[in-house]
């Protein structure tokens, strides 16, 4: 008697199936070690081959574009949208650095984003480009309001970003205490001298 072979529709809720385990654990292999996260590891949290991630996704650079909604996107436009939410242009941008400083410390695909490690990704460069936007927006708000050291810009809020994800990415993580009173020491830093 010859084996029963599977139908069609089966096989496309297997590939669906697989997709879905796919991309659910490359969002938690990527928000908890960041994008260079290796493939294998996706592939043994998600009950596959690293050859299916390739078959479903084409690369790291396909299955980053298929969950860099969920792990950077979301949550960097969720905090750009409430910055612009609070009306004191001195607390906006205090509220925007510690909230960007936050994601970094929380979550190191971020940095991976803010570095640019994957330049071939659209997704992840367009991600970067609102990102700079922003700054231009809320450090040009806070620099008329006066809430800023009159020299202090966009370009140099970018820098400290940057070199924040450098340290955080390749040096010893600091305890989050730490990270937050540094956050504080930052902010201070870059509001106009008193008296």
């Amino acid at each position: 008697m010859a084996r029963a072979v599977p139908s069609e529709p089966r096989l496309r809720a297997d590939a669906r199936r697989n997709g879905e385990q796919i991309r659910s654990a490359a969002i938690g292999a990527f928000q908890g070690q960041g994008l260079a996260v290796p493939l294998e590891e996706v592939a043994k949290a998600a009950g596959v081959s690293k050859a299916t991630i390739f078959n479903r996704f084409g690369g790291r650079i396909g299955l980053i574009e298929a969950v860099i909604e969920e792990v950077v996107a979301s949550p960097l436009f969720a905090v750009i949208d409430h910055t612009r939410t609070v009306d004191d242009a001195g607390e906006r941008i205090a509220y925007y650095v510690t909230a960007i400083r936050d994601l970094q410390y929380r979550r190191p695909a971020f940095n991976d984003v803010l570095l640019q490690t994957y330049p071939h990704s659209r997704q992840l460069m367009e991600i970067c480009r609102v990102g700079g936007e922003a700054n231009e927006e809320f450090v040009a708000a806070a620099r008329a309001s006066g809430a800023l050291r009159p020299e202090f810009t966009a370009g140099d809020l970018h820098a400290l970003v940057v070199d924040n994800a450098l340290a955080l990415k390749h040096g010893e993580r600091p305890a989050r205490d730490d990270y937050d009173r540094r956050t504080t020491y930052l902010l201070d830093g870059i509001r106009p001298a008193s008296g």
